[in-house]
C-alpha cells in the first residue's frame, strides 16, 4: 500500500503531469482538495476509484482514511492544488504516514505561480533585470508568516515577487511593496489561474488600488510585482549571441573552429 501525493496543477484539467493522470487512473482510493481541485481533474481517475473531499474534513480524518486504505491493502492518490511541495500542507500529512509506516511518494505539478506567468505572457527573469523569484504569501490564520520573511523584508531586494494569498490583504501588500519598489513598478493580479474564469489585472504599485475593487480578489489570487513584468525590451541573454561560445556551439570570436558533432546546419543564403 501506498499514498501518493499528486500536484493537479494551477487548475486547467489538462496540466495535470502525465505520471499524476496514470496513477489517477490506477488507484482506487482518492483524496483531492475540493475547494481548490476542479471537479474535471477526477476525470483521470478510474470509474470506480472511492473520491473524498477533504476540503471539509480534518487531518485526524484524513489520517483515518489511510489507515483504512492500508487495511484494505489500498492505493491512494492525495491531489493538491498546483505542486505539492508550495504551500501544500503535505508535511503533516507525511509525518503521520511516516510514524504509521506508510510509504509514500511526490509527483510534482505546475504551480499556479507559473500558470499565471504564462497568463501573463512574461518571463519572472530577465537580463539585467531580475535574476531571483521570491515566493512567498501573507500571514493568515491558518499559519503566520515569520518576521524576516515578511513582504517589507522581501521587498527589500527588487526582485520579482509572486505573493500567494494576497488578495485578503492587498491593501496593506501594496502598501509594504511601495516602501521599496517604486511607484511605477509593473504589477499584476491574477485569480484562478488556467480556470476558465481567469482573471488578470495589469497596472503600476502606485496605481492598483485606485483601479480596483479589493472584494473582486479575495481568494485564489496572486501577486506579482517587478520590472520583469515589464512589456518594454530589455538586454538579450548572451546565450544565443553569435559571438557567445559555449561547450555546444561555438560563437563568432572563437578563432579555432570545433569540428561539429551530427549533421550539419546549413547557414541562410
Amino acid at each position: 500500500m501506498k499514498v501518493y501525493f499528486i500536484g493537479a496543477g494551477p487548475g486547467a484539467a489538462d496540466l495535470i503531469t502525465l505520471r499524476g493522470s496514470r496513477i489517477l487512473g490506477n488507484v482506487p482510493m482518492v483524496l483531492y482538495a475540493g475547494s481548490l481541485v476542479p471537479a474535471e481533474m477526477l476525470q483521470h481517475c478510474r470509474p470506480e476509484a472511492e473520491k473524498f473531499d477533504t476540503a471539509g474534513l480534518s487531518l485526524d480524518e484524513q489520517e483515518a482514511l489511510y489507515r483504512r486504505a492500508r487495511r484494505e491493502d489500498k492505493d491512494v492518490a492525495r491531489l493538491h492544488s498546483g505542486d505539492p511541495s508550495i504551500y501544500g500542507a503535505t508535511a503533516e500529512q507525511m509525518r503521520r504516514l511516516e510514524a504509521l509506516g506508510i510509504d509514500y511518494e511526490i509527483v510534482p505539478g505546475v504551480s499556479s505561480f507559473t500558470a499565471a506567468a504564462a497568463a501573463l505572457g512574461s518571463e519572472l527573469t530577465r537580463p539585467l533585470v531580475s535574476q531571483s523569484v521570491i515566493l512567498t504569501r501573507v500571514s493568515g490564520r491558518a499559519s503566520a508568516v515569520p518576521e524576516l520573511e515578511s513582504i517589507e523584508r522581501f521587498a527589500e531586494h527588487r526582485a520579482t515577487m509572486c505573493i500567494f494569498l494576497s488578495g485578503q490583504r492587498l491593501k496593506q501588500t501594496v502598501a509594504d511593496l511601495l516602501l521599496h519598489y517604486p511607484p511605477d513598478t509593473p504589477v499584476a493580479l491574477v485569480r484562478r489561474a488556467s480556470w476558465p474564469d481567469q482573471a488578470i489585472h495589469r497596472s503600476t504599485l502606485g496605481a492598483l488600488m485606485s483601479e480596483v475593487t479589493n472584494k473582486d480578489w479575495l481568494l485564489t489570487t496572486l501577486l506579482l510585482v517587478g520590472h520583469a513584468l515589464s512589456r518594454e525590451g530589455g538586454a538579450e541573454s548572451s546565450l544565443y549571441a553569435a559571438g557567445f561560445t559555449h561547450i555546444f556551439r561555438d560563437g563568432t570570436d572563437r578563432k579555432t573552429r570545433r569540428p561539429r558533432k551530427g549533421k550539419s546546419v546549413k547557414e541562410p543564403a
